[in-house]
């Protein structure tokens, strides 16, 4: 009988598995006094040489972001790079996510208008490779030609050759009246979700779990945006203006579930998808944050697809859970890093982590 393609892939992810930091890290983590005595728990992890190698270029919580986001390109490409040949279209489709977040960051920088060393340090980069470029077109000059830009419309213009910029021309002369980045923001999404479901779609194997992975993000961005949209005020035509379809949520049930006076009867309303949505009700009525509903929906979502994933092993659902787990580290940390440096309290930081979690 001939192996699975997903045999050797298996066995190297479960000797990276170590590499991920154990949950009994972050309460210490957490505990930390500042940034410095975050650098020393850190050292000793796969995040050692690489505060180390970004401390001799850098200062401050840039040290920080380069390296964990070079720990994660890393991974990124790892995963890449052990994907078989029937999985490797599908796994560069999700990688171009990485190019997405580099471009609204770029965009976001344009529009607040914060400078080019400041906005650098974020990009997620190996510095020397993007994240996006294991699967699309940006390399890291194509990024910092892209932050040198004079303006957002600059930057649109750049876009075009690269495939991204399209979503975006129309919006530009609403964008000057308004100065709103949030339907530019919401273009670029629902292209990219458009294009990955696409390919999902045409996926051939028994790998049917991933494209029930990919809806439910979907399904989590889009019941974030009706919370938004419905603690905002507005219109229904405009949260189905940004609506990703493809999700298990159809868009013709969306007027039906906004149609609604307010955030706690739309919550009602998505509960018997969404079970675990009410547990962010008292934070809701406490202040009217929004963070509680988004982080159990996060949540919910996170440990029903990591079970999931987990049961497929000799497929390409091993890759996925590998690309989510590095992808929930790295915003766990900078949740730690941007919370020790702006001295919010260890209980709300706790909050919003996950993976302790999971």
């Amino acid at each position: 009988m001939a192996s699975s393609p997903y045999a050797s892939p298996l066995g190297r992810f479960k000797a990276l598995q170590p590499t991920l930091l154990p949950k009994e890290l972050y309460p210490a983590l957490l505990q930390s006094r500042d940034l410095d005595d975050l650098y020393k728990l850190l050292e000793p992890t796969v995040y050692g040489p690489e505060l180390a190698k970004a401390g001799a270029t850098t200062r401050g919580p840039a040290v920080f972001e380069v390296a964990v986001n070079r720990v994660l390109v890393h991974r990124l490409r790892i995963v890449q790079e052990s994907a078989p040949f029937a999985g490797r279209s599908l796994i560069r489709a999700y990688l171009r996510r990485w190019d997405l977040q580099n471009i609204a960051l770029i965009l976001s920088a344009k529009a607040e208008g914060r400078g080019v060393v400041e906005t650098e340090s974020q990009l997620v980069s190996s510095r020397e490779v993007p994240a996006g470029l294991v699967a699309g077109p940006l390399t890291l000059d194509d990024l910092r030609s892209l932050l040198a830009a004079p303006s957002l419309d600059a930057v649109v213009a750049q876009l075009v050759k690269f495939g991204y910029g399209g979503p975006l021309l129309p919006l530009l002369e609403e964008y000057e009246r308004s100065h709103n980045i949030f339907p530019l923001l919401s273009a670029l999404e629902r292209r990219y979700y458009g294009e990955l479901l696409e390919n999902a779609r045409f996926f051939q194997g028994d790998e049917w779990v991933i494209r029930e992975f990919l809806r439910s993000e979907v399904d989590e961005k889009n019941a974030i945006l009706l919370l938004k949209g419905k603690d905002a005020e507005l219109p229904a035509e405009t949260v189905l203006a940004r609506f990703i379809d493809g999700g298990n949520l159809p868009r013709e049930k969306v007027q039906d579930l906004y149609n609604v006076r307010s955030v706690a009867e739309l919550v009602g309303q998505l509960e018997p998808r969404f079970p675990a949505l009410s547990e962010g009700s008292a934070l809701y009525a406490e202040n009217r944050s929004l963070v509680g509903y988004e982080g159990a929906l996060v949540r919910e979502r996170l440990l029903r697809e990591l079970k999931r994933l987990r049961t497929f092993p000799l497929s390409i659902a091993i890759l996925f859970s590998f690309l989510l787990l590095s992808g929930l580290e790295r915003d766990d940390l900078r949740r730690i890093i941007y919370g020790k440096l702006y001295a919010v309290p260890n209980e709300e930081i706790g909050r919003s982590l996950l993976l302790p979690k999971l």
